[in-house]
């Protein structure tokens, strides 16, 4: 018989309230006292295992050993990811679900996604032109909920798009503080009343999107048991293939700061020797504050590494701390693109959106449009415009989840260089995801 070993203890009664203090740097912080990569305490009154490391993500993105019914608290699930949504699901339910969800980012439909996105982007130059300084971030959750929109077949009318741009922003923005949650509910609500209207229109034929969009293949998905999604659930389904796109802002903002702060990549990037846009997106995943943390409970009691896990544990994996663990990577506290290069790393050690396999585990399956479009927005910046960065205040506090630099960074004296957008496009189309 294995002896138990057992898992060390944070010390307080309850952490929960040092969490939303410390934000990003609880988990690890905790880690480096306690000297584990595994301990245990309490959140929001109930016992927690946190761990971190590509072990430890291999064993949480076992499907055998968890699952994700009811493991996210309740105001996130009302919030950032909605209610019965693929998320939450388990074993044959997930992986149908999930199913549906890669069906719709094909190859062909992937590069339709990023020349959506580039076109908006290019639009949107064009008026930066003609102002003194732009935000980046506003503009670019703008743009990125109306290319969003359009390559999902959901119909958006000029009038609403600050009104949509804005629920999802708050719904990607809703975890982090109690009143954020509140806000992101309230936006949830909104936007999915929005969107079971268009389910109607598109179950009655009334608007009919192409068969290959999203709005189309959500809306006539049927389950094992022969019937559509209900309402609620197509809506919040409908939801999960372009709200990831909106968020992908927090990213392309923080890889606009790395060129700023890292001048040597700008070269690098226009030349894009091997592939180097590639390696700067996925540095950016790597290096950058996104996403702190997940969370799943244990299905049956098992050990692992001699500690015990017993079922209906909650287990939440530090999703920051192992995207610099150094157990996997060296220098992880250095911005280093060039680490990219040959990587052949494991899908356990680089988990930005999610880890294990896209097909039958809880990775994100937006992750590829992710990266394409991150890629070309920083060709776009470097190769298209030319534009300055007047003072203002960069730092980003790592108490806020989610982070942005504190002045959503600001560019100024924007200027369209004479190239097209078609010419990056035919250029980008030689690229594929690795």
């Amino acid at each position: 018989m294995k002896v138990k070993t057992p898992i060390p203890r944070a010390d307080g009664i309850d952490q929960t309230l040092t969490l939303l203090k410390e934000g990003f740097n609880f988990l690890p912080g905790q880690r480096k006292e306690l000297k584990s990569d595994i301990f245990e305490t309490r959140l929001m009154g109930k016992k927690v295992i946190c761990m971190a490391g590509e072990d430890a993500a291999e064993m949480f993105y076992d499907n055998n050993l968890f699952k994700r019914k009811n493991a996210v608290p309740l105001p996130i699930r009302q919030s950032l990811l909605g209610q019965g949504g693929v998320h939450g699901l388990d074993d044959e339910a997930h992986k149908q679900r999930k199913r549906m969800h890669l069906s719709l980012i094909t190859p062909e439909r992937l590069e339709e996604m990023k020349n959506t996105a580039l076109q908006e982007l290019d639009a949107k130059a064009k008026e930066w032109e003609t102002k003194e300084h732009v935000i980046l971030f506003d503009e670019l959750r703008e743009i990125l909920t109306r290319a969003g929109c359009k390559w999902a077949g959901v119909p958006l009318q000029e009038s609403e798009v600050k009104k949509r741009t804005d629920e999802l922003s708050q719904l990607v923005d809703s975890f982090g503080s109690a009143k954020r949650m509140a806000s992101g509910k309230k936006a949830r609500d909104q936007h999915e009343k929005w969107l079971k209207g268009i389910i109607k229109q598109i179950r009655s034929r009334k608007i009919s999107p192409p068969e290959y969009t999203p709005a189309y293949i959500v809306s006539n998905h049927r389950e094992p048991n022969g019937k559509l999604l209900d309402l609620d659930t197509a809506a919040v389904e409908l939801n999960n293939t372009f709200r990831p796109l909106v968020a992908t802002a927090y990213f392309i903002v923080f890889g606009a700061l790395a060129l700023h702060d890292y001048p040597e990549t700008f070269d690098k990037l226009k030349e894009d020797k091997d592939n180097y846009s590639h390696q700067f997106s996925q540095e950016v995943r790597r290096f950058y504050p996104f996403a702190p943390a997940m969370g799943a409970k244990v299905k049956k009691s098992f050990q692992w590494h001699d500690y015990h896990f017993k079922k209906n544990m909650l287990v939440v994996l530090d999703i920051f701390g192992t995207n610099r663990h150094p157990d996997t990577w060296d220098d992880p506290d250095q911005f280093k693109p060039e680490r990219f290069k040959n990587w052949k790393g494991s899908p356990f050690g680089f988990i930005p959106q999610g880890g294990g396999d896209h097909h039958i585990g809880h990775r994100c399956a937006g992750e590829w449009m992710t990266v394409m479009v991150m890629r070309s927005f920083f060709k776009y910046l470097v190769e298209n415009i030319n534009y300055n960065v007047p003072e203002q205040d960069l730092s980003y506090n790592m108490k806020r989840m989610p982070t942005i630099p504190k002045s959503q960074f600001v560019i100024s004296d924007v200027e369209r260089i004479k190239r097209s957008v078609k010419d990056l496009m035919d250029d980008e189309q030689s690229h594929t995801v690795k």
